[in-house]
């Protein structure tokens, strides 16, 4: 209450000022203007816009007189003042700056210098270009007197028409543009190197022309080194500066952050209309290169007809789509910080690989809904596609490093009981395989498994993640939930941390499943109401050693008191935030994210975001040939290939290499280990957190 009633007082205070002083200017609104566009043009809030206009609330019509705190107001009407003035010179013009114009577009409309527009137009060198904002277009060639007016001495004026920056780390270009009132699409104009990345100690042109560095030199050579090894196209093309992105449902300022790398005063400085909070089909202009992947049905349309011209009718089993490529052997390694795999010089024995993806081509020539109907439709479908898309692309990788296997890819028709493998194995399809990928389903890999075991063929489930039974030669490459689980508190135990642990009282397994599983975890305090005990919680924390907080509910106000707790115990003691599986609750506007990457929020996962080297060159032959981003199907349909293919030409069987090796390619981690029972399953889990750049980090 005592908030709200000074609070209160405040805004009493700030409106009886402003009349008094009559530090107000009355506007008239325009048709079609908006609160927001108006702050935006008088450089302020829109809460101080509706502090002195509380109707507007509700929204503004044409003709609605508003009153305007002047603080920022003051300048912008005298400076229309002197625009207005120098417009009695029939030379120049007044230009108001309209929504997405820039320097650039503003100097290319009028054909002038950007030194001529800013030396007509001082205020720009501090606040850059602001929608509504009426700049003095000076006449070409015309010489500016404003600028000779300047008290600054000649030598500090012939410093300023060379400014640098020299880029350090965790710098973005937002950062950097933000900070000398630019954008980033005039940074880039000016450093065109910087378009596809942005390296540290790169010497950056703010204003004039940057002398050649031999640090800057050297810099710009290394990072051009990967796209002279790029197909011209790849290399010809702009990367756009500003897009446009329209929110979907369920978006919050959290996955926003996590998507865009900005944090929500960025994206807010950036769309002053977010201030009023995160609307479905809001349009919000953000900086290229961290786009999302587009929707799936987007990415099928040029996989399908990959598919389509890929089925051999001309073979015994029409349903069956066969590749078979003869392809010379070469050395090749992989990952080296994982392991290296190599294969040795004129060894040349072929292997085979067999896949069994689920097309269910069948269903589709006797289907009346057309092929793009169905992948609009059918998920399972997607699912598919995207993988047998990554797989191709793992198949391509090994024709160019020339390794010597043969791959045939056959339609499993899988349903979730039945499949197309007795069929297969009866006309001798897979008996002679060196490795099987798939099926897709886990009864079905199972069922796969045992029929083969007798061959000693290996069966690689690429997707499922069910508990499998005992089966010698079945390799799980998804790791089980327990083995995830498990994976952060062996972790936090390496680091010898102090383990508390925040669970809802409806989290039932995950209690049991730490009392039966991670000894010595000591549970926070609940209310007798369900609710956190925050004194408790605190108590439990120790000042000597790490504190990893395993925080367990979706309860909004038991998240909220465990992260102001855990932030207020910063002061004193080591804190970080352990979540052990995606929680909803964090990805709402309640909760905010700059909290969650103050607290290093850490969690495990199968997969993981890399910019390696390797995996952005992935990441661009795959746009290249699709059109569109990798999702994690198609990225896990590569991984498991190549992984594949690569055990196999070690001079080994797969069965050894999976005893000895652990792999890492794109986006997951092949550690496999053999079960109790039998059969194999893999525990490559990465263990991530949010480092205070907003991206997200491997725990080492």
């Amino acid at each position: 209450m005592k908030y709200y009633s000074t609070l209160l007082f405040l805004v009493f205070f700030v409106t009886f000022s402003a009349f008094s002083q009559e530090k107000v200017i009355k506007y008239t609104v325009a048709n079609g203007e908006t609160v927001n566009q108006i702050a935006v043009k008088f450089k302020v809030t829109p809460y101080d816009i509706y502090a002195l206009n509380p109707d507007a609330r509700s929204g503004v019509k044409a003709n609605t007189v508003l009153l305007i705190p002047t603080n920022n107001a003051k300048s912008t009407v005298k400076s229309e003042a002197v625009a207005a003035k120098s417009n009695g010179n029939t030379k120049e013009v007044i230009h108001e700056v309209q929504p997405k114009e820039t320097f650039y577009s503003i100097e290319k409309k009028y054909g002038i210098s950007d030194e001529d527009l800013k030396a007509a137009n001082p205020v720009l060198e501090k606040t850059g270009v602001q929608i509504g904002q009426k700049l003095v277009i000076p006449a070409k060639g015309s010489t500016k007197k404003a600028a000779s007016n300047t008290e600054k001495p000649a030598k500090e004026k012939a410093q300023d028409k060379y400014v640098y920056h020299d880029v350090v780390a965790k710098e973005t270009k937002f950062s950097i543009a933000k900070q000398y009132g630019i954008t980033i699409e005039e940074l880039e104009k000016r450093n065109p190197e910087i378009v596809s990345s942005l390296p540290i100690g790169y010497r950056l042109t703010i204003k004039g022309k940057a002398p050649k560095t031999e640090a800057s030199t050297a810099v710009a050579a290394t990072n051009a080194k990967p796209a002279e090894t790029k197909k011209p196209a790849e290399t010809s093309k702009k990367v756009t500066t500003y897009m446009d992105y329209q929110v979907k449902p369920k978006e919050t300022f959290y996955s926003l952050s996590r998507t865009f790398h900005l944090t929500q005063e960025e994206l807010t400085e950036l769309n002053p209309s977010l201030s009023e909070g995160v609307k479905e089909g809001m349009v919000l202009k953000v900086p290229t290169g961290y786009l999302a992947p587009a929707p799936i049905i987007a990415q099928q349309q040029p996989v399908e007809k990959a598919v389509e011209k890929s089925v051999d009718n001309s073979t015994e089993n029409t349903a069956g789509i066969k590749i078979v490529d003869k392809v010379k052997s070469e050395t090749v390694s992989v990952n080296p910080e994982v392991v290296e795999l190599t294969k040795k010089r004129g060894q040349n024995e072929r292997k085979k690989i067999v896949l069994l993806l689920p097309f269910n081509l069948n269903k589709m020539q006797n289907d009346t809904m057309s092929a793009a109907n169905r992948i609009k439709n059918d998920k399972f479908l997607n699912m598919t596609l995207d993988f047998y898309s990554g797989a191709m692309m793992a198949i391509d990788s090994a024709k160019t490093l020339k390794l010597p296997i043969d791959v045939a890819i056959y339609d499993s028709q899988e349903t979730k009981t039945n499949s197309n493998v007795s069929t297969l194995i009866s006309q001798n399809k897979l008996q002679d395989a060196n490795a099987v990928i798939g099926p897709f389903y886990q009864n079905n890999a199972e069922a796969t498994a045992n029929t083969l075991r007798m061959y000693n063929v290996p069966v690689i489930s690429p997707l499922s993640k069910d508990s499998a039974n005992p089966i010698d030669n079945l390799y799980q490459t998804i790791p089980s939930n327990d083995v995830v689980r498990n994976a952060v508190f062996d972790y936090m135990r390496s680091k010898n941390g102090n383990i508390v642990a925040v669970v809802d009282k409806k989290k039932e397994s995950v209690i049991s499943y730490i009392k039966q599983n991670q000894k010595g975890v000591v549970f926070a305090s609940l209310t007798e109401t369900g609710g956190l005990d925050v004194a408790n919680l605190k108590s439990l924390l120790l000042p000597n050693r790490m504190n990893y907080v395993v925080m367990e509910t979706g309860n909004t106000a038991m998240v909220k008191n465990t992260i102001k707790a855990l932030l207020d115990s910063q002061k004193t003691c080591q804190v970080q935030l352990v979540i052990l599986e995606p929680n909803s609750t964090l990805d709402t506007d309640e909760i905010s994210f700059d909290n969650l990457v103050r607290l290093k929020l850490m969690y495990p996962s199968v997969t993981r975001e890399s910019d390696e080297p390797g995996v952005l060159i992935f990441d661009k032959e795959y746009r290249l040939k699709n059109k569109i981003n990798p999702n994690t199907y198609a990225t896990r349909g590569f991984d498991v290939t190549f992984d594949t293919m690569m055990r196999l030409v070690q001079g080994k069987t797969y069965q050894e290499t999976a005893d000895l090796m652990t792999t890492e390619q794109v986006d997951n981690k092949f550690q496999f280990y053999k079960k109790e029972d039998g059969g194999h399953a893999n525990k490559g889990v990465y263990i991530l957190y949010y480092d205070s750049d907003l991206t997200l980090k491997v725990a080492n």
